[in-house]
């Protein structure tokens, strides 16, 4: 399990004094490109393979406030992947100071090729760095339909 800590700032709280929505989402966004930094999939790599990552959904779920005053930490855990690396599903759980969880989170995404503006697996070289970290329990390999479970289409107002 990847865990980075955050200190709760000002910005980061809602009118009801507690942690906001958006600072759930911007702390897990931030723990993914850590780690996917730290496996080899900074900026400059992303850049020279014209690909980048897109978010599906995120499905949060609330269990206790956090305030701030203390530190919190966000995990993630690769719970899922194609066999191409095309699509990947993370979780992240949110815990206070004391390990407490008052958070979780699953969500899905897949890569981009930036220039083609279309969904691909990844390159060999990068695949390759997600085949050594350890899987969790519940790992699965994933497919199109996984993609699919939550399916929505789009309705225009015109």
């Amino acid at each position: 399990m990847y865990l980075k800590e955050f200190e709760i700032r000002w910005s980061d709280v809602d009118a009801n004094r507690h942690l906001a929505n958006s600072a759930y989402l911007n702390f897990m966004s931030h723990t993914r490109m850590s780690f996917l930094s730290e496996i080899g999939f900074g900026h400059k790599t992303l850049l020279e393979k014209e690909i980048g990552p897109v978010v599906f959904y995120e499905h949060m779920y609330y269990f206790k406030e956090a305030f701030p005053g203390r530190p919190v930490k966000v995990s993630m855990e690769v719970m899922g992947m194609s066999e191409d690396g095309q699509f990947f599903e993370f979780h992240h759980n949110f815990y206070d100071y004391k390990g407490r969880n008052f958070a979780h989170c699953e969500m899905m995404g897949a890569w981009i090729d930036l220039k083609a503006r279309k969904l691909t697996g990844l390159p060999n070289d990068l695949l390759a760095k997600f085949n050594v970290i350890e899987k969790p329990e519940g790992y699965r390999v994933l497919s199109k339909e996984d993609t699919r479970k939550y399916a929505r289409t789009p309705k225009d107002l015109v």
